[in-house]
This record gives C-alpha cells, structure tokens and sequence, in this order.
C-alpha cells in the first residue's frame, strides 16, 4: 500500500472517530468510539419515587431505529401518574447496536 492510501485511511478514520460525537448527542456526555455503557441524569425532584419504569428504542447499523423511549411510555410501563425523576440509559457497541433507555421514577 503506497503512502497517499495510508495517509488517507488515516485521514477518514481520524474524520469518522471524531463524527461520531456529533452524531451521538449530547458532547458534554461521555462518549466512547468503540463501547459507551452510560446513565444519565435528566430531571429530578425532591420527592422518592416507589415505582419504576423503563422504555427504550434501539438503533441498527445507524440506519433503522425501532422502539418508544418516551417518558409517557416509561410511566405506563412502571405503572406512574407522577414522575419524581427521569434518567437515560445509553449503550452503544461499535456503533452497530445503540440502545437508548428512558428511567422514570415516581407514584
């Protein structure tokens, strides 16, 4: 492989490593290139939550996306009227699998 190919593939996975920050939401969350297994913080008030519920939406290769992760979806899930707090789930493998996991806690 001569020099100008290897400058080039440098060049576009150099390019790609740092799109995918752009691409994966929020940039002042923890982002991995490879792997990311991260919980976030969204709201919260000062009341305990007793119940809890989940949904979450998955990604394919970044071209199909499948499920609900909304808050409404993780309240009927865990059986919630009033939420007290609401987290994120996120994990992505390779960028290949991307799952995104709405928390929701409260009453």
């Amino acid at each position: 492989m001569n020099m100008k190919k290897v400058i080039a593939l440098v060049a576009l996975g150099s390019t790609s490593l740092l799109l995918q920050s752009c691409l994966g939401g929020i940039m002042t969350r923890p982002v991995g290139a490879f792997y990311s297994d991260v919980s976030d913080p969204v709201e919260a008030t000062s009341a305990v939550g007793t119940r809890t519920g989940e949904a979450t939406s998955t990604s394919y290769l970044g071209c199909v996306a499948v499920g609900d992760s909304s808050i409404d979806a993780a309240k009927k899930n865990g059986g919630i009227s009033t939420v007290s707090s609401v987290d994120v789930k996120r994990t992505n493998i390779l960028g290949v699998i991307t799952k995104y996991t709405t928390v929701v806690k409260g009453h």
